[in-house]
């Protein structure tokens, strides 16, 4: 999907996917890179921080180590939520597409829409959430 999904299809996607990969994942809890994957993981989802930045320095947040890309990781995942800047998404598509299995969504939080990058990611079968805030419609929704 790369238009405004309908409550439903976010509803949908919020009780059905647990798995979520945090791209650009920041260690500072007043970024939103931060609090919003904390809030998922206090409800129940599990959290995978992504941050090359971070990565090999032993740290863990919601149990999970740091990794520098996806194909670090080792468990197959549900979404991929994507903090970083609109004009940057499109480096992460090789990543993305790459994966086994695929992602089912590609989440980009508010603020941040590429889409070139949701046009490739749907025809790839993957849904696509541009511009909207994970922690805010699970607030108002569930």
């Amino acid at each position: 999907m790369t238009t405004t999904p309908s409550k439903e299809e976010v509803v949908r996607i919020l009780q059905s996917c647990k798995t979520v990969a945090v791209i650009g994942f920041h260690r500072d809890p007043g970024k939103p890179a931060h609090y919003v994957p904390e809030y998922l993981d206090r409800n129940g989802y599990t959290i995978l921080p992504v941050n090359p930045a971070l990565a090999g320095r032993g740290e863990s947040f919601f149990g999970h180590p740091v990794v520098g890309t996806l194909a670090d990781l080792t468990v197959p995942v549900d979404v991929v939520e994507i903090f970083r800047r609109s004009d940057k998404v499109h480096e992460h598509l090789p990543d993305i597409l790459s994966m086994h299995p695929l992602p089912k969504v590609v989440w980009m939080q508010l603020g941040i829409r590429d889409d070139d990058a949701a046009r490739q990611l749907s025809a790839a079968g993957i849904e696509v959430i541009q511009d909207r805030c994970m922690l805010a419609d699970h607030r108002a929704w569930l």
